[in-house]
């Protein structure tokens, strides 16, 4: 709800309960927005205290998260669609990129997705639900072990509606206490969400488990505060490298960071795609929905695209892959962004060179491509896709390291012939072209699982009593 001098209202989430107030005030001059006081005591846990669900069984946690997700569908109280109006006037998302990645919100809820990674990450409910026996120690010895729920803040990042989903299923999940910071960019999917939570299951401990406030990042009077083990033992960091330098001043012994730093990811095509023009197409294809993956927002998104191939070749492929950008896709719209000036006065100085450089389309947002035979020096994004030429994908490994995320291939064959060498430089995922944006629930996030980091795993050894 928005005040009448056009400055819009955030509420906070208080341990399940929801907290309305305009006492602070935040945000550029065109964009104001106020929030309730923070109040500590209503917003944390005491630690001498165990937390509202760390014995509640996980089926039960699940059976609310089902039922949060047909409430996220129906949006009866018109929450949901209230959160979106907002989310589209105050993210620079685009509008259709926004709405469907909303309308797949409902679908991260499934309890035989969120099974499989409770199976692959923590070796199944088994280990959440209590102590369980861990029979084959060399020993002899008897021993039980938990993954014991922990008291996790969140500082999660605006990008992309699904950073809050997910932080909210992985904290229900492990039966922890989540105090979720709100982005600045997103301020109402996460409160939209825990109010769905706290209507289907009223006072519930899943409820009760989660609080969300927004405050400036980096305000040393806040986060002093409430960056202490005192009140939590994992700080489970989205976002870019200011905030995870400002992470880094509060990790201490016993409050341990869990981060999903910002990461960069590529493509890699072989001279295989020039076989047919009907191969050429497709991987063009694939290669643009990589590239235009929420609008080139995410860390997955392609910048940079590697290809083997003549430079007559090459300059055919990268004619289609411009044609193929402006594409309406579910996670990426047919319009995008107009490219900044800083951006174009980068490309006019490369269009400038022809001998070196060529580039195909405009600034309007619908898809720009470079051509070089190094990777250009600026950060492609705003839709905009490097064309790479090399001799041979050999040599794009030199240009992969821990800030590469996903390498999407062409053909499979190369895949397997790169993934090891790959890894050992640093990425941390390999897929066919194509498939940057279907990152599996179970499978490994940036390097780790996080489920397994986002428990303490707890050890009880001796015989019983």
């Amino acid at each position: 709800m928005s005040n009448t001098n056009n400055t819009i209202s955030v509420s906070h989430i208080a341990k399940g309960k929801l907290v309305e107030g305009t006492e602070l005030e935040y945000g550029p001059a065109h964009k104001r927005f106020t929030t309730p006081a923070l109040n500590f005591q209503a917003l944390l846990w005491n630690r001498q205290n165990p937390g509202p669900a760390f014995d509640v069984p996980l089926d039960e946690i699940l059976l609310i998260l089902e039922e949060t997700a047909n409430w996220l569908r129906q949006d009866p109280e018109g929450l949901v669609a209230q959160a979106l109006a907002k989310a589209i006037e105050n993210n620079p998302m685009n509008p259709s990129v926004m709405r469907s990645s909303y309308e797949v919100l409902p679908d991260m809820f499934n309890r035989k997705l969120i099974m499989t990674q409770i199976d692959n990450e923590l070796g199944g409910a088994k280990a959440v639900d209590g102590w369980y026996s861990v029979d084959n120690m060399a020993s002899g010895r008897t021993a039980r072990m938990r993954a014991f729920p922990s008291r996790i803040l969140h500082v999660i990042a605006g990008n992309a509606p699904g950073v809050a989903a997910t932080s909210i299923i992985r904290g229900a999940v492990t039966k922890g206490v989540n105090l979720i910071k709100l982005p600045s960019n997103d301020l109402f999917t996460t409160g939209a969400i825990l109010r769905g939570v706290s209507a289907v299951a009223p006072n519930s401990p899943t409820a009760q488990s989660f609080s969300a406030a927004y405050w400036q990042g980096g305000d040393d009077k806040v986060e002093s505060l409430i960056m202490r083990s005192q009140f939590f033992d994992k700080f489970a960091a989205w976002g870019g490298e200011s905030t995870l330098r400002s992470a880094k001043k509060y990790i201490s012994p016993g409050f341990e960071l869990v981060a999903f730093d910002p990461k960069t990811s590529i493509s890699m095509i072989g001279k295989e795609v020039f076989e047919s023009d009907e191969i050429m197409r497709d991987v063009a294809d694939k290669t643009a929905a990589d590239i235009c993956l929420v609008d080139q927002l995410a860390c997955a998104s392609s910048r940079f695209q590697y290809i083997e191939g003549s430079e007559e070749q090459v300059d055919q492929f990268c004619e289609e892959l411009q044609k193929r950008i402006g594409v309406e896709r579910m996670f990426g719209s047919a319009d995008g962004m107009p490219v900044p000036n800083s951006l174009r006065e980068e490309i006019d100085g490369l269009r400038s060179m022809p001998d070196y450089y060529r580039v195909w389309g405009d600034y309007s947002g619908k898809g720009l491509v470079i051509r070089s035979d190094e990777p250009v020096e600026f950060h492609p994004e705003y839709r905009i896709a490097n064309v790479v030429r090399v001799p041979d994908l050999e040599e794009v490994i030199s240009e992969v390291n821990v800030a590469t995320q996903t390498v999407s291939i062409y053909p499979p064959a190369r895949r397997i012939e790169f993934r090891d060498r790959l890894a050992s430089a640093g990425a941390q995922r390999v897929t066919d072209i194509g498939g940057a944006g279907w990152m599996e629930g179970g499978l490994g996030h940036d390097g780790f699982f996080p489920m397994q980091r986002l428990v303490r795993w707890l050890n009880d050894e001796g015989e019983l009593g």
